[in-house]
């Protein structure tokens, strides 16, 4: 079979075509056909080697899947050959919280990713995917859709009524403008795009702001709420953008902290902290009872996750350099199938 891998060292310059053999499912095991997969900020660092931690070489990154089951092995109860899943972004981390060792089992490093005609997993670690989604729609689900879902729904526990800010166009918000819609919130969300912003508001966005145009959001958002501030935020910029989303908050909101697209290290004043008496809270996407509660909503309500585009199995660098460029519009995807 063949696959895409980081294979001489990091860096995009060594992500190259590979050709290994088929394997085979052991007892408890599955061997999924993969059909699509997808890119996440998290795969572009890890390739890039500014994610942090110690991942073995040669590694298949991206850690968003979608599959069929070709094969199983010995004792498998859970899917049959022929059903479509995806893999779970934490192979062991399968409900309730989160512990070291189910956090040290995510797809696309430390453990090889989707971007392989084929894949070897527990059948623990899928779960059956909505019927009603593309296989580029459910590959968009595993850390994307998830981890939108767990800030807003699993910790946030969002309701109608409330008022959520979104940070940009990426997968993450994207997912959560459409969860919070669902859920019967209002959403603000921002990107430097206009054109992007109109799309956002196709989709069902009923507030805009352009940070480049105006790079004090919080003074927008604070005027959109009438002075009181958001319920949630969804914090994906980091260093950039958390000045403005603390000040942006209501009194005891929530900040979901995701993604650190702008940079690490955050310079902030504590007192603000107590002053709004927020809770701010990391979020490592979910556990698989979170992603089958997911899908069951987005079975509910139809949702369709958003693709920006679908590229070939040996796009290689060029998927990677589109995410870079930043222009994309929801998710990323890459046809395995074909």
């Amino acid at each position: 079979m063949k696959a895409m891998a980081l294979q001489d060292g990091f860096g995009l310059e060594n992500l190259k075509p590979l050709t290994r053999e088929t394997p085979e499912p052991g007892p408890g095991e599955v061997l999924l056909k993969m059909r699509a997969a997808s890119l996440n900020y998290r795969d572009l660092l890890i390739a890039e080697d500014r994610y942090g931690g110690r991942f073995k070489l040669p590694l298949v990154p991206l850690s968003d899947g979608c599959g069929e089951v070709a094969a199983v092995g010995e004792g498998v109860a859970r899917v049959s050959v022929g059903d479509r899943v995806a893999p779970i972004f934490f192979q062991k981390w399968l409900a309730g919280e989160a512990t070291l060792e189910g956090l040290v089992t995510s797809m696309g490093g430390p453990l090889d990713g989707c971007w392989q005609e084929y894949r070897v997993l527990s059948e623990q670690g899928v779960v059956k995917v909505p019927e009603h989604l593309t296989d580029a729609q459910v590959a968009c689900l595993p850390c994307a859709g998830l981890t939108a879902w767990r800030a807003l729904v699993g910790e946030g526990h969002i309701k109608a009524g409330d008022t959520v800010l979104l940070q940009g166009t990426g997968g993450v918000s994207i997912f959560a403008l459409q969860f919070a819609k669902a859920a019967g919130a209002e959403v603000i969300i921002t990107s430097s795009s206009d054109e992007k912003l109109e799309r956002a508001k196709a989709l069902g966005a009923d507030h805009v702001v352009n940070y480049a145009k105006t790079p004090a959001t919080s003074k927008k958002v604070r005027e959109i709420t009438n002075g009181r501030g958001v319920d949630q935020v969804i914090e994906v910029g980091g260093q950039d953008t958390l000045k403005e989303a603390l000040k942006s908050i209501r009194l005891g909101g929530r900040i979901s902290v995701i993604g650190n697209v702008s940079g690490n290290t955050a310079d902030l004043r504590i007192g603000a902290v107590i002053a709004t008496r927020v809770i701010m809270q990391g979020i490592s996407v979910g556990s698989r009872a979170d992603f089958e509660a997911m899908n069951r909503a987005i079975a509910l309500h139809k949702i369709e996750p958003v693709v920006d585009t679908v590229m070939p199995f040996d796009a290689g660098r060029a998927a990677f350099d589109h995410m870079a460029a930043g222009k994309h519009f929801g998710k990323i995807c890459i046809d395995l199938g074909a």
